[in-house]
This record gives C-alpha cells, sequence and structure tokens, in this order.
C-alpha cells in the first residue's frame, strides 16, 4: 500500500485526522486519540497512547510491506493484531461519526 491508500482506507473506516495523524478515540472522549498511525515519508508506525498519556510503538513497517485485506478486513503487515480488540474500536468510531452526522454535528 502507499501512503494514500494506507490513508484513505484509514479514513474510511473510522479512523480520522486528528494532529495530522489517522487516530482512533475513546468511544466516551471524541476528540481523545488513543491510537494512531504516524505516516513518515517510507514507513508507517502504529502506536498506542499510554494511560500516562506517553505514545508507545507498537509497530512499524515500510509502505511496501503492508498488504491491504479483504473488502472488510485490516491491511495486513503493519501490526494490527497486536492491538487488542482493534476492530471494535474501528467499528464504535465509525457508528458515533455516521451518528454525528445524524445529529448535525
Amino acid at each position: 500500500m502507499t501512503k494514500e491508500e494506507l490513508t484513505v482506507w484509514a479514513l474510511a473506516n473510522g479512523w480520522r485526522l486528528i494532529a495530522g495523524h489517522p487516530s482512533l478515540t475513546k468511544p466516551g472522549a471524541p476528540n481523545d486519540p488513543i491510537v494512531r498511525l504516524v505516516r513518515k515519508a517510507t514507513v508507517v508506525n502504529l502506536e498506542v497512547r499510554k494511560p500516562a498519556g506517553k505514545w508507545e510503538k507498537v509497530a512499524g513497517e515500510s509502505y511496501a510491506d503492508i498488504v491491504a485485506g479483504a473488502e472488510d478486513e485490516l491491511p495486513r503487515g503493519l501490526g494490527f493484531e497486536k492491538v487488542p480488540s482493534i476492530t471494535l474500536l474501528m467499528q464504535e468510531n465509525r457508528d458515533a461519526m455516521v451518528f454525528a452526522r445524524f445529529s448535525g454535528r
């Protein structure tokens, strides 16, 4: 995947840009990112924020080594499997975005 393809995938699957990074937020705190993709020129890092507020790199890979998954699968090669409940968190973020559109936010 390229940087742009990964960004398009993320934004289509519940992630939103916060401080320039595709991010997932806590369900109760929509402006408080807890998982983010830090995109650099040739690599992307998957980071998780610890309770103390510090970001920890979970995995990192070059764009060339990330493979798009099937229609409803996560891309392979970036370490999403190391983040517990990532698919549930993505679904909650996606649902929150849909409901925000209905409420006019």
